[in-house]
C-alpha cells in the first residue's frame, strides 16, 4: 500500500511487517525518514526530528539561506544522493553534463501512485501475475540546472516485506550527457549499528556466508570480471548485531542483474549508513543523447524483523512466484543424468544410448549430452563458436540419437558455450574481430578460449540463427548454457570511442536479448545455466533459467556451505544439485544433499554396481516423494555449516503445514552423540506422526522440546532424513 499526505509531503509505502517513508522537505530535497518494522502514522516523522546536526564543515543549500537554515544534504538522509551539490559521501548518481562537470542535483517535480508494476525492459525484471499484486510509486525528479531527469520507481508487494526498486534517467536537455553512476538504490539508515553479511567465494566454492560489523568509511562487495562472479554475489544483508535465523531486524539487498555489480555501505561521521547498489561505476558510462533515456537494473530489497531466516523465506515466495518464468515455473523438472562426469569429452552415439538405456531403468527422465558435440571439439582446445553437429563423433547424425533415447520414453538435453569462441574454430578464422578486444594489444586467453562481443547485432544474430538451427530441428527438451571465462580487454570495433564504456553493459543486454529470443521461440525448453558451476548465480539469470548449476563442486560435504549460502536468498527451486560418482562419502549423503535443489546424477551408470543400483532406484522413489515439499515448500537451516562444524541440518516444511522434511548431515564425528534437535515452521496445534518410528508429536512438542536424535548414525559424512505428517 503506498500513501502520501500533501499536506506535510510524505510518501509512506507499507507492506505487511515494513514502512518505508519518504518526505519532500526544503527547496524540494528527498530525503528517507524511515525504514523499518511498520509504523501507523508518519506523525513523528517530520524532516527535522530526523535530520542529524550538521558538522561545521557542511555545505547548506543556498536557497533561502539565513542563520536558522541548516538543511545540509551532507548530513541530511537523502533519498536518491547525488554528486556535486554538498552530499560527500557516496554517490547514487553522478551526470558529466555538457559543460564538462559531473555536479547533478536532482529535486522533486511530481510523482504518480498506481496498482500494477511496470516491467524494466530491456533488463530481466521481477512481474506480477495480477495488478492486485503490489502498487508503484513513480516519483519524478529533475536537475534543474541541465534538464537532466530521473524517474525513481518503487513497487510494493502487498503479501511480502518486498520493495523493488529502479531508476530511469533520461535527458530532456538539447545537448549530450554521459552517466558515470546510476545506482539501483540507495537508503540511508540513522544507524551504523549492524552486521554486513556477504557471499563470497571463488570456483568451485562459491557464496560462502561472511559476516562482520559495520566500521566508519567505505565497506562493501563489487564484481567487474563482466559476470556477477564465484567470488561476489549481488546480495547482500545488513542484521542488527544480534540477529539469528529467527530473531532480529535484517535488511536484505539483491540485484537483478548479471553484469558488473556494486554493493557499498559507507558510515559517516554522525554514525549513519548509506547502502547504495547497482551497476559497478568502474569501466562504466553511458551517453544520453537528447531524448534518450536509461534504466538502471531492479534491486530487490527484503525486510524482517523476525530475523535471517523469514528474509530468506520472503526471497524464496518472490523469485519462484514473481520472478521464474514459463512452463518450468510451475512444472515438475525432469529428473536428469548429465553424461560430463561419465565421459567428458570421449563419447559416440552407442556409449550415450547406452546411458539412457541404464537411465531409464534407474527411473530417470532425461538424458543430458553434455560438452563435445559440435565441431571438432574432442577437447577444450577447439570448436567454440561452431554450433553444428561432430557426425564423425555421432554418427548418423543427432537426429538419429535423439530419437533411440526418446524411444527409450527419456527426454534429451544439449549443452552450449554460446558467448564464447575458441581461436580454433571456423568462426574464429572467418570472423577473428568477434572476439572481445582492443586495437593493438594481444588479449588474454583464459581456458583455452575468448569471449564473442554480445554487444555486437551481427555476432548475436549469427550464434541465435546456429543455435535456432538445432533447435528447430531436433526434439530438444533442455539447454544447459555455460560461460566459463572472465571479460577482459573489453572494447567494441563498432562504438565511437565516447561510447566504450557501455560495452559491459551492453554485452550482457546482448546476452538477455538472446536468452529472451530463444525462450520465446522455445517456451517448453527447460533451460538451466551455468557459469563454471555458480559464477553467474543472480536473478537476472532466473528470469530466464529457473535452475542454475549451483557449483561445479558435487562433493555433498563441500556443497553445504555452497548450499546454506545460496539459500539466504535463492530458494532451492533453483539450486542444480546432482549425486556425483566420487567416492569421499556414500551414496545416502550424497542424495540427501542433492535432494536440496533440482536433483539428477553426474555419474556412468554403466559403472554401478548391483547394490548401487538398487540404492539409486530407492533414491529416485524419494526425489518424487519429497518433490513438493522441498519445491514448494518453506526453509528453516536449523544448524548451519558456517556455525557449527560437526553438524548441518535443514528443514522443509509444506505450505499448510502438513508435511516436514528435516535433513542432518553428520560432517565430522563429535563424539558427543547426545542430540536433540528443535525444529521449525510447525503448526503448534497439529499432531505430526514420524514416518520411520510411527512415533507422535504435537507442534509445539517439536519445535519447543525437540526431537531426539541420539539413536541416529553420528560418523564422519553420515546423513539421515525424518519425514513428518500430519496425523488425519
Amino acid at each position: 500500500m503506498i500513501n502520501f499526505d500533501s499536506k506535510n509531503r510524505i510518501f509512506k509505502l507499507d507492506t505487511p511487517n515494513s514502512s518505508y517513508v519518504i518526505g519532500i522537505v526544503d527547496s524540494d530535497q528527498l530525503v528517507n525518514l524511515y525504514y523499518g518494522s511498520k509504523i501507523a502514522d508518519t506523525e513523528g516523522l517530520e524532516a527535522r526530528s530526523f535530520r542529524p546536526r550538521c558538522a561545521s564543515f557542511s555545505p547548506l543549500t543556498n536557497e533561502h539561506y539565513t542563520d536558522s537554515h541548516d538543511f545540509s544534504p551532507d548530513c541530511a538522509p537523502m533519498e536518491y544522493g547525488c554528486n556535486g551539490c554538498g552530499d560527500f559521501r557516496v554517490s547514487a548518481l553522478s551526470i558529466k553534463n555538457a559543460d564538462g562537470n559531473t555536479v547533478t542535483d536532482m529535486r522533486y517535480e511530481g510523482h504518480r501512485i498506481y496498482a500494477g508494476k511496470p516491467s524494466a525492459e530491456p533488463l530481466p525484471s521481477v512481474y506480477l501475475n495480477s495488478d492486485s499484486e503490489a502498487d508503484t510509486l513513480e516519483i519524478y525528479m529533475a536537475d534543474r540546472a541541465t534538464d537532466i531527469r530521473v524517474t525513481l520507481i518503487y513497487t510494493v508487494f502487498n503479501a511480502l516485506d518486498a520493495i523493488i526498486r529502479s531508476a530511469k534517467i533520461e535527458n530532456a536537455s538539447q545537448k549530450p550527457a554521459d552517466i558515470e553512476r546510476a545506482m539501483s538504490l540507495c537508503v540511508d539508515l540513522p544507524s551504523m549499528d549492524y552486521d554486513l553479511i556477504t557471499l563470497y567465494g571463488r570456483h568451485a566454492k562459491e557464496r560462502s556466508e561472511e559476516r562482520r560489523p559495520l566500521a566508519h568509511g567505505l565497506q562493501g562487495i563489487a564484481s567487474k570480471r563482466g559476470v556477477s562472479s564465484h567470488c561476489q554475489n549481488p546480495f547482500a544483508a545488513l542484521v542488527s548485531e544480534n540477529a539469528d535465523e529467527d530473531s532480529g531486524e535484517v535488511y536484505g539487498f539483491n540485484l537483478v542483474y548479471s553484469g558488473n555489480f556494486e554493493f557499498c555501505a559507507e558510515c559517516d561521521f554522525s554514525g549513519t549508513s548509506r547502502i547504495v547498489m547497482g551497476i559497478n561505476p568502474n569501466d562504466f558510462s553511458w551517453r544520453l543523447e537528447p531524448g534518450e533515456s536509461f534504466m538502471t537494473p531492479e534491486a530487490v530489497i527484503v525486510y524482517s524483523n523476525a530475523g535471517i531466516g523469514e528474509m530468506s523465506r520472503t526471497y524464496h515466495k518472490l523469485y519462484n512466484n514473481n520472478l521464474v518464468c514459463g512452463k518450468w515455473k510451475t512444472a515438475k523438472r525432469p529428473l536428469l543424468i548429465n553424461s560430463w562426469e561419465a565421459a567428458y569429452f570421449d563419447f559416440d552415439t552407442e556409449k550415450l544410448v547406452s546411458f539412457a538405456e541404464r537411465a531409464k531403468e534407474l527411473g530417470m527422465d532425461m538424458l543430458v549430452m553434455d560438452d563435445g558435440w559440435f565441431g571438432e571439439r574432442n577437447d577444450d582446445r577447439s570448436s567454440l563458436g561452431d554450433w553444428f553437429v561432430n557426425e564423425s563423433k555421432l554418427k548418423g547424425g543427432l537426429g538419429e540419437l535423439i530419437d533411440r533415447v526418446t524411444a527409450l520414453g527419456l527426454k534429451f538435453g544439449i549443452w552450449y558455450e554460446p558467448e564464447m569462441i575458441s581461436p580454433d574454430s571456423e568462426l574464429f578464422r572467418a570472423h577473428p574481430d568477434w572476439c572481445v578486444h582492443v586495437p593493438n594489444r594481444k588479449p588474454c586467453i583464459g581456458r583455452h578460449q575468448y569471449v564473442l562481443d554480445m554487444s555486437r547485432k551481427d555476432v548475436r544474430d549469427n550464434i541465435f540463427d546456429q543455435m535456432y538451427s538445432v533447435l528447430s530441428k531436433y526434439k530438444i527438451d533442455y539447454i544447459k548454457w555455460d560461460f566459463n571465462r572472465n571479460l577482459t580487454e573489453v572494447a567494441c570495433a563498432k562504438f565511437p570511442k565516447e561510447r566504450q564504456g557501455e560495452v559491459f553493459h551492453r554485452f550482457v543486454l546482448g546476452t538477455y536479448e538472446i536468452m529472451d529470443r530463444l525462450t520465446k521461440d522455445f517456451p517448453h525448453l527447460l533451460l538451466e545455466n551455468c557459469s563454471g558451476g555458480g559464477g553467474r548465480f543472480d536473478p537476472g539469470m532466473l528470469y530466464y533459467s529457473p535452475q542454475i548449476w549451483c557449483s561445479d563442486n558435487t562433493d555433498p560435504i563441500e556443497r553445504l556451505s555452497i548450499q546454506f549460502g545460496t539459500s539466504l536468498c535463492y530458494p532451492a527451486s533453483t539450486m542444480g544439485a546432482h549425486v556425483s560418482a566420487n567416492r569421499r562419502t556414500n551414496y545416502n549423503t550424497k542424495k540427501n544433499v542433492a535432494l536440496w535443489g533440482t536433483f539428477g546424477y553426474e555419474l556412468d551408470p554403466d559403472k554401478l554396481s548391483d547394490e548401487e543400483i538398487a540404492e539409486i532406484k530407492e533414491q529416485v522413489k524419494e526425489y518424487h516423494k519429497y518433490y513438493d515439499v522441498i519445491h514448494y515448500g518453506e526453509l528453516y537451516r536449523l544448524i548451519t555449516p558456517f556455525e557449527n562444524e560437526y553438524r548441518a541440518a535443514w528443514e522443509f516444511v509444506s505450505k499448510d503445514k502438513s508435511e516436514a522434511l528435516v535433513t542432518v548431515v553428520e560432517i565430522k564425528r563429535s563424539f558427543d552423540n547426545f542430540f536433540i534437535l528443535k525444529l521449525s515452521g510447525l503448526c503448534p496445534e497439529k499432531t505430526y506422526v514420524i514416518e520411520e518410528t510411527g512415533e507422535e508429536f504435537s507442534g509445539a512438542f517439536l519445535m519447543n522440546a525437540g526431537i531426539n536424535l541420539t539413536r541416529k548414525p553420528h560418523n564422519d559424512h553420515d546423513s539421515y532424513l525424518v519425514y513428518l505428517t500430519e496425523k488425519k
